[in-house]
């Protein structure tokens, strides 16, 4: 019998490769698993947190945003209220989410760039990609990447690099460096939303004049479909989509699309700029709708692969995620830098999942951290005993599947940041000086600052969540000590559970017990 059936399966393979449409629902045995994250997406950016049944789990106001495909995939998810980017920039929690692991050892510490050889994603790190290509899935990725050293390897002109720009920050990754994603449609970081490039799987180079969400979901689309013969229909297949917007620039229509911008355009800036803490005479301010508009415009394309899922009858057996890498303060606390902070509106970003059938769509206040996302993944999917060793975060699938579930969960997210540290006489970084770190409980958010010559306290940042939701007030540390003792033992463990370089040097270890 099971001969008979490797027969006909391997017709049915047959049949799709001499063109004809193969049939979608293939997958009988593990879910497909889609991960889509677009670049500084905060979490408060989601128009459902105003709606009922979300609005009384925060403590915040949503934006005013038009996110009609997210308000209705929230109702079918289950919806973090509070994930967390540790080190909220674009390299690091790339770092965390394809290998578990904190950005000590997933080998980006930092944004990463052409001076900065010290942070670049180990070629050696078994990553999520890794694991699910083992366990026969074909794997894709599209869009942004920005995980690599870049290194003089242009496809198209050997021995230089992909941009002319220096440093240079977009990379080409080659096909040994794409841990296990065999099909690929991506590019290293080019912030041009209506005029991106990508590097197909064989290396060639893609020039869609499109803008960037809209085009990607299409090639999304394309592979679900599998124009081309693209992918292997007798497998499942895990796909990562990493959409650039609503990252910056968001300065003009050349960065939106103009029927999104429409929504936004004729609204007085103090009702878009609703939080209590933001500035609406900053210089930025006029960004917060393109911003906005680049919102509703993810929320268009990411509506797009849905569609396609349940079209060809594969949304049952999907697993979805919407995510980010980290958030945008948007004029909040007087900031021009839009992350690299333990504000809400930095660390906080959207995690829902949905699993037809398995999971139950409900809101749960998980404090995810980022290298929790590939363990938990992994274990959504039923991976679990694949889960690689050296992985530093934790497998909450259980707590999915049922609130609950036997697990422990986290008393907070750590907080990370990291700077730029000894320079080489050309200019390119060999270490890095990790400036920051701090600790995100159900209730406070406390972060520490060292002088870099002296490593002692140079100043600190500590809210009551709870009673100040938008971090409007500063506390002095010495007026709560035993909070602030509890907060530090809490962040201590941590960091000496990751090896982390404050725990290795004893940074503040008068305050911190490691």
């Amino acid at each position: 019998m099971r001969n008979q059936l490797n027969i006909l399966l391997g017709g049915l393979g047959l049949f799709t490769l001499q063109g004809c449409k193969a049939p979608q629902a293939e997958q009988a045995g593990r879910p497909n698993v889609i991960y889509v994250f677009p670049d500084q997406f905060r979490n408060q950016a989601m128009e459902f947190w105003g709606e009922e049944g979300f609005r009384e789990r925060v403590n915040f106001r949503n934006d005013p945003v038009h996110t009609p495909r997210l308000n209705d995939f929230a109702r079918e998810s289950l919806v973090l209220t509070s994930a967390m980017s540790n080190c909220p920039l674009s390299s690091p929690h790339r770092g965390c989410l394809l290998t578990g692991m904190y950005p000590n050892k997933s080998g980006i510490p930092l944004n990463c760039n052409a001076n900065r050889p010290i942070s670049s994603l180990r070629e050696d790190a078994v990553c999520v990609s890794d694991v699910f290509s083992q366990a026969g899935y074909d794997c894709a990725y599209f869009g942004k990447l920005h995980a690599e050293f870049p290194t003089p390897n242009d496809p198209n002109r050997p021995g230089q690099y992909v941009e002319e720009r220096v440093p240079a920050w977009d990379a080409y990754t080659p096909k040994e460096r794409r841990h296990g994603f065999n099909h690929w449609y991506a590019y290293g970081t080019f912030d041009v939303h209506k005029n991106p490039h990508y590097w197909d799987t064989e290396g060639r180079r893609h020039d869609p004049h499109e803008w960037s969400p809209q085009h990607e979901s299409a090639r999304v689309v394309s592979y679900l479909k599998n124009e081309g013969n693209v992918r292997d229909p007798r497998k499942p297949f895990f796909i990562m989509v990493g959409m650039n917007p609503p990252h910056s620039p968001y300065r003009s229509l050349d960065d939106c699309m103009e029927e999104d911008f429409n929504l936004y355009k004729d609204q007085p800036l103090d009702s878009l700029l609703i939080r209590p803490n933001a500035d609406p005479t900053m210089e930025k301010a006029e960004s917060v709708r393109y911003y906005f508009a680049s919102v509703t415009g993810v929320d268009r394309a990411f509506g797009r692969i849905l569609d396609a899922l349940k079209e060809l009858g594969l949304d049952k057996n999907t697993i979805v995620v919407f995510a980010s890498d980290h958030g945008e303060t948007m004029c909040s606390q007087g900031t021009d830098d839009p992350k690299n902070s333990p504000y809400a509106e930095s660390m906080n970003v959207p995690f829902l999942v949905r699993f037809p059938d398995r999971i139950q769509p409900r809101v749960d206040d998980l404090l995810l951290s980022s290298p929790d996302i590939m363990p938990t993944l992994l274990g959504l999917a039923g991976l679990s005993d694949s889960i690689p060793a050296e992985v530093q975060g934790r497998n909450y699938a259980p707590l999915f599947f049922d609130a609950k579930a036997d697990v422990v969960r986290p008393t907070g997210a750590l907080y990370i940041q990291n700077v730029d540290g000894e320079k080489d006489a050309e200019g390119i970084v060999r270490s890095y000086f990790p400036s920051s770190r701090g600790f995100k409980s159900a209730r406070y958010t406390l972060a520490l600052y060292i002088d870099r010559k002296t490593r002692e306290l140079k100043r600190s940042l500590f809210f009551d969540d709870e009673q100040d939701p938008y971090q409007l007030h500063n506390l002095p540390l010495e007026e709560h000590p035993e909070i602030v003792k509890e907060l530090c033992a809490e962040m201590g463990k941590v960091l000496k559970e990751i090896d982390d370089p404050w725990y290795r040097e004893g940074i503040l270890k008068e305050m911190i017990p490691y």
